[in-house]
């Protein structure tokens, strides 16, 4: 999958993170985990520095863990791909469990 598009056509404002934030990538089922740093956010979305290829993952649509016990997640869609780097789509609503999704 290379889809690519520019990451600089953003509708609103960004935080970027000079040395970016531990995050994770998890697959909705859970079949697959990747760690990762955040090195920007918006209330849209955020950009991601991979250590790993995504080929072969499910990556349409995921989570994005925040925290370290999984309580702080957005649910995920890829936006574009440039490298190592990935944008991805927050997709709002709730979760199946009840929980509200930050």
């Amino acid at each position: 999958m290379s889809r690519v598009s520019d990451p600089e056509k953003r509708n609103s404002q960004r935080v970027e993170f000079a040395r970016g934030v531990d995050v994770q990538v998890v697959a909705i089922d859970g079949t697959w985990a990747r760690p990762c740093k955040m090195t920007d956010v918006s209330k849209m979305g955020a950009k991601l520095t991979l250590g790993g290829s995504i080929e072969g993952l499910a990556f349409k649509e995921f989570f994005l863990l925040l925290s370290t016990t999984g309580t702080a997640y957005r649910r995920c869609e890829l936006a574009w791909i440039n490298g190592e780097q990935v944008g991805v789509r927050f997709i709002s609503g709730k979760s199946g469990s009840g929980k509200n999704i930050i």
